[in-house]
């Protein structure tokens, strides 16, 4: 048996659904890393202290499930600019060269959800022959103002930096202005307003008329939507919907989008292209390639379609 020398895993309460080790393993198979071993810890608020101070230098990393995407922020550093403006970071590297007062290792903060939500788009662009579409764009709508809203607006400011004038992000939610977060991630955007609507017939036309659209909200909540679109023959969806949930697969949202037309993207794509940024993360130092992500897609791609 292979002696196992670095070591990453996925945290969170409940853990056990995750695909984030099937990912990670394709990851380190197709890389030849054959000492690297990455599985999950059902790791709680209460634990991630006792958690991290077990950890021994063969730890490269973690991915973390929220809350813990806030709870680790005391131990670690902001790494790039989502990690330090959402204060919510997914990904953990461990830097054992250096001890901090507390006993840890440095800690490095990422968020690859911004970026994996961007990228899952921009496959999607890319297939569809129509890479630069987003040069033209000028309205987003973001379903719900949940924790994961906060990173699907950062992914809308990313994918709106344009020469466009009079750009806008509405967010439609059961109750508007839950999340005071939301309005503070776009204000320093030039060009770009923010708005908050009620799920109603007000944000189902602000949804038909958008560019992109992300529903970030779970499970099943997105049926009464799905309905609302279905049951309505004149909703014909100009833009592309990205919904973060990938069970059940595809959504009742997602059908009801495509059944009328529009293009749709299953929140697998999201899942895939963050994990894919969690491990370059990870892994530098240990892998020299200068087309990492494209040897990491396919690979990780084909794992995930089999456990799905």
């Amino acid at each position: 048996m292979t002696q196992i020398n670095h070591r990453c895993a996925v945290l969170g309460k409940p853990i056990a659904h995750s695909l984030s080790p099937v990912l990670h393993m394709a990851a380190y198979r197709a890389l030849g890393l054959d000492d690297w071993l990455y599985d999950r810890h059902e790791v709680g608020e209460a634990d991630l202290d006792a958690f991290l101070h077990g950890l021994d230098p063969r730890w490269r990393g973690l991915s973390l499930t929220m809350p813990l995407k806030k709870t680790i922020q005391p131990y670690g550093t902001p790494a790039n600019i989502w990690a330090q403006r959402l204060k919510v970071a997914n990904t953990a590297v461990f830097d054992w060269s250096v001890t901090n007062s507390n006993g840890l290792p440095a800690i490095s903060l990422y968020n690859t959800d911004v970026m994996g939500i961007v990228l899952a788009f921009g496959h999607t662009l890319e297939s569809i022959g129509q890479p630069e579409r987003w040069a033209g764009a000028t309205n987003a709508v973001v379903i719900g103002n949940g924790n994961t809203a906060a990173s699907a607006v950062a992914a809308c400011t990313v994918m709106l930096s344009n020469d466009q004038p009079n750009k806008h992000i509405t967010v439609a939610a059961r109750h508007p202005g839950k999340n005071p977060q939301l309005p503070n991630i776009v204000e320093d955007e030039p060009n770009i307003s923010y708005r908050e609507l009620p799920i109603g017939d007000e944000s189902l036309e602000a949804m038909r008329t958008a560019d992109m659209v992300i529903s970030t909200i779970p499970g099943h909540a997105g049926d009464a939507i799905a309905e609302a679109i279905g049951a309505n023959s004149a909703f014909s969806p100009q833009g592309i919907l990205l919904d973060v949930v990938y069970d059940p697969r595809p959504s009742a949202l997602l059908r009801a989008w495509s059944s009328q037309g529009g293009l749709g993207i299953g929140g697998e794509e999201m899942l895939l292209w963050q994990a894919v940024l969690q491990v370059m993360l990870m892994t530098e130092g240990s892998v020299s390639n200068d087309d990492l992500m494209n040897v990491l897609e396919p690979p990780m791609r084909r794992a995930l379609e089999e456990a799905l």
